[in-house]
C-alpha cells in the first residue's frame, strides 16, 4: 500500500476562522474546507510504507526551535491560468530551515528533488478556469489581509486522501519544535 504524503504546519482554528470570509467572488474557484488550511514544508507524493517510515525516523531528527509567523498578503501560482489562490506567510529565517530540514529528510530516504523553489503560503482555492483577472481581483481585494502572529511549536507529517468533497488529511507523526531558540538578525537590533 502507498501513501500520499506531505509535511506541514497546520493553521490554528482562530486564525483559520479569520481566512475563510475571504473565500468568495472568484470564478471557478474550489475553496478548501478551513480544516485543510496548512503550510506547506514538503509534498513527499505517493511512497510506500517502508519508505514512509524511513521519511518518518528522518523528519524525527530535525531539530529547529519554535517561531512565529503571521499571514499576510495574497497571492497566485498559474500566471495567466491561475492554479491557485493563496495568503502568504511572514516568517523568521527558521521557516526556510524547516522546509530545507525536509527536503533534505526526503533526498536522504531517496526521494526526487523538489524542482519548486518554496514559497511559504497557506492554499485557499485551487482554480480550475478562473481567469487571471479573476485572481488579480482577488489579489486586490485580499492583498492587505493581515493576522496577528502565531506560534509554531511543532510540524507534522500527513496524508492525503481523495474525497467528494476534498481531501481529507490525516496526521501521522507529529514533530515537536524542540530545538534552543535562535536569536534571529532583527532580533539582535
Amino acid at each position: 500500500m502507498s501513501l500520499r504524503l506531505f509535511a506541514a504546519i497546520a493553521i490554528p482554528t482562530d486564525t483559520a476562522a479569520r481566512l475563510t470570509p475571504l473565500q468568495r467572488d472568484v470564478m471557478a474557484a474550489s475553496w478548501r474546507p478551513a480544516e485543510n488550511f496548512h503550510l506547506t514544508l514538503r509534498f513527499f507524493g505517493e511512497i510506500d510504507e517502508a519508505l514512509a517510515r524511513d521519511l518518518d525516523d528522518e523528519m524525527g531528527r530535525i531539530v529547529e526551535p519554535p517561531f512565529q509567523i503571521r499571514l499576510k498578503g495574497a497571492g497566485s501560482f498559474g500566471g495567466r491560468a491561475p492554479a491557485s489562490l493563496w495568503i502568504a506567510v511572514e516568517a523568521p529565517p527558521v521557516l526556510a530551515r524547516l522546509a530545507a530540514s525536509c527536503e533534505k529528510s526526503a533526498r536522504r530516504v531517496g526521494l526526487a528533488p523538489e524542482r519548486r523553489g518554496f514559497t511559504p503560503h497557506v492554499t485557499l482555492a485551487y482554480c480550475h478556469g478562473t481567469a487571471d483577472y479573476d485572481a488579480a481581483a482577488f489579489m486586490e481585494r485580499v492583498g492587505a489581509f493581515e493576522c496577528e502572529p502565531f506560534w509554531v511549536d511543532h510540524f507534522a507529517l500527513y496524508s492525503s486522501w481523495a474525497t467528494r468533497r476534498a481531501s481529507r488529511y490525516v496526521e501521522e507523526a507529529v514533530y515537536p519544535l524542540t530545538g534552543a531558540p535562535v536569536r534571529e538578525e532583527n532580533e539582535r537590533r
